[in-house]
């Protein structure tokens, strides 16, 4: 534990008052002194320079200016200038490391760079630690023997007060005893209230033994009362002084000098001792009124930088599953790293524990974006690899003579190359058109061959759009499973029909899908429909079964996610293709029906859920 966190907030001051049974005057800086002593470093040594508007080469020459000049009080100063230059140093330290992760790099290999401005600070700070702590020790050794030479004092005084026979004699000897009383300064705090009753009492009595020198008493009555309302008045104009931290320490100083001015006639000292507690008790409002407003706003801050350890913590990072996800998240976090660095200190005791936990969040959440990347990247490769593989073995298919049999190879190349996932960004077109280049060859090739075969595809023409007339004629209203059941004849019939020209089979195919969507969705419609009223009467028989409502919610959606994710990999994949074939068209196809499932999906889970909530 260091001096600052030794001292005393300024806060748990109290507001002294005089005894009501003691019969000599007290001073409210008795009751306060030792409090002031320990709010040395808090609050005696603030100083105006704003230290956190400074650079590290500034805060280490204000270090080197303090170490020259051996202001080994200066410890508040010191440690604003320590706070500050670690607060640079930490900046920089996150901007070093969020700079490496953001090049790609993994933040467990980041190594600071020794930094010499901090090697230079850190020497001259232990510097003055070790001073310090010595002129502390010789501080209170001072303190000590100035508590001895004032004890030596009162003990004197005592000795000629109670010698009533020579009392008057002694009177020089006692007017210089009480100065040599208030010159020795700085006594142990502890020992101050003591020693400064005992001298009171120890001159009262002096005064009420000395008979034949009433009128010096008075005379010395009559010039501690002009320099305590001196005092007094001084004490209502700091009410005026904006700075209350400067104002209270300044009432200190002036506490000082009435506790050093001597008595004054009894009959007035409890009128003007109210006049100066009055003053007083004005400042040491306002000094409380600024720590507890200053306390509020470092719990504010406390408040808003936990929210933002919150915030960055919530960040889920096993859903961020797509580069798209990692760049908002990325964005959200600078933006509350930026929010951070907008709010000011929060409490000693927890502003350190709130960075730590801060500068820990966005490192787990940097280090799970580095991971990611990294393993997507090589996943992508992978991939670049593989259908490279197929595109060479696509192009040596080339020096085939029958091309009916590369073309049918080809076919399967084109199914192993759907199964491969994508690849880095920057090849997906080339890689993809060197691929579409190579298969069309043999397409295109065949087709040529397949001249023979255009009134074959024109019959079979015919024989799907009977088949299509046929779906048409079906109610869409009639018996679920009868109807279905025709429509799967039709649609096998329909699969046994060979190729239709190639032009008008993507137009017929559309009007075949088509009335079977139609149908489907009109039966799938009223099953649907017959599936929420079911969903809801199982709803109702779980309303009584404690958590099962909520259990029921969270299986909901984590099917929900799941196909929310499964949605976006699939939108995302889609923008990697470059459509110019009748192949890359069927993908295609493919995949937007199986977004449009997925939608589908997800709209009856929503339904489901709303349910559920209707219910809860």
């Amino acid at each position: 534990m260091n001096e600052l966190e030794k001292t005393v907030p300024a806060e748990e001051l109290v507001d002294p008052t005089p005894s009501e049974t003691c019969a000599v005057e007290t001073s409210p800086a008795e009751d306060i002194s030792e409090a002031a002593d320990r709010m040395e470093n808090e609050s005696a040594e603030e100083t105006p320079v704003n230290y956190h508007n400074m650079g590290k080469a500034e805060l280490n020459e204000a270090m080197r200016s303090i170490l020259a000049e051996n202001r080994m009080d200066a410890h508040r100063e010191v440690t604003a200038i320590k706070q500050a230059f670690f607060n640079i140093r930490s900046r920089e330290s996150m901007e070093e490391v969020n700079a490496f992760v953001e090049a790609g790099n993994d933040p467990r290999d980041f190594s600071s760079v020794p930094d010499a401005e901090e090697s230079e600070f850190k020497t001259m700070y232990a510097e003055f630690k070790e001073k310090r702590a010595a002129y502390l020790a010789a501080e209170e050794a001072r303190r000590q023997e100035n508590l001895n030479k004032k004890q030596a004092i009162l003990d004197r005084i005592r000795e000629i007060a109670e010698d009533i026979d020579n009392v008057n004699v002694k009177f020089s000897e006692f007017q210089q005893l009480q100065q040599d009383f208030k010159a020795v300064k700085d006594i142990p705090a502890t020992a101050e209230t003591e020693i400064w009753k005992n001298f009171q009492t120890v001159v009262e009595q002096y005064y009420d033994h000395l008979k034949m020198n009433r009128e010096l008493r008075d005379l010395d009555f009559k010039k501690n009362l002009e320099a305590k309302k001196a005092l007094v008045e001084e004490a209502r104009r700091l009410e005026a002084q904006s700075d209350p931290v400067a104002a209270f320490r300044s009432l200190q100083s002036l506490h000082d000098e009435w506790r050093n001015i001597g008595p004054v006639a009894k009959e007035l000292r409890e009128s003007l001792w109210e006049e100066f507690k009055e003053a007083s008790t004005v400042i040491n409002r306002r000094h409380q009124e600024y720590f507890e407003q200053r306390k509020a706003s470092e719990l504010a801050n406390e408040e808003a930088k936990t929210r933002l350890c919150d915030e960055i913590e919530a960040i889920d990072l096993a859903t961020l599953n797509s580069f798209n996800a990692w760049t908002a998240a990325t964005e959200k976090v600078i933006e509350l790293q930026k929010k951070w660095k907008e709010y000011g200190f929060a409490s000693k005791k927890a502003n350190t524990a709130l960075y730590a936990r801060f500068r820990k969040a966005c490192d787990d959440f940097f280090a799970g974006k580095t991971e990611y990347f990294q393993k997507t990247k090589d996943e992508f490769n992978v991939n670049l690899e593989k259908k490279t593989a197929l595109c060479e073995k696509a192009e040596a298919l080339k020096d085939s003579g029958d091309i009916r049999k590369a073309a049918n190879e080809v076919v399967k190349l084109q199914a192993e190359w759907k199964k491969i996932g994508s690849v880095p960004r920057k090849q997906s077109d080339a890689i993809w058109q060197r691929f579409q280049t190579a298969c069309n060859y043999f397409f295109d090739e065949r087709k040529k061959l397949n001249s023979a075969k255009r009134d074959e595809e024109n019959a079979n023409l015919e024989a799907k759009r009977a088949v299509i007339a046929k779906l048409k004629e079906l109610p869409l209203d009639g018996d679920r499973r009868e109807v279905i059941g025709q429509v799967k004849e039709l649609q096998g019939e329909w699969q046994k029909i060979g190729f239709v020209p190639f032009k008008l089979k993507d137009k017929v195919y559309a009007e075949y899908r088509e009335v079977c969507d139609a149908l489907y969705g009109a039966y799938e419609a009223r099953e649907n429909k017959a599936r929420m009223s079911n969903f809801r009467e199982r709803v109702s028989e779980l309303k009584d079964g404690g958590h099962k409502l909520d259990r029921e919610r969270d299986k909901l959606l984590r099917a929900y996610e799941s196909r929310k994710a499964e949605l976006k990999t699939i939108e995302n994949n889609m923008g990697f293709f470059n459509v110019k074939s009748s192949a890359g068209n069927s993908m295609v196809r493919e995949m937007e029906n199986k977004i449009k499932r997925l939608k589908e999906d997800m709209a009856q889970i929503e339904q489901k859920i709303a349910i559920l909530d209707a219910e809860a």
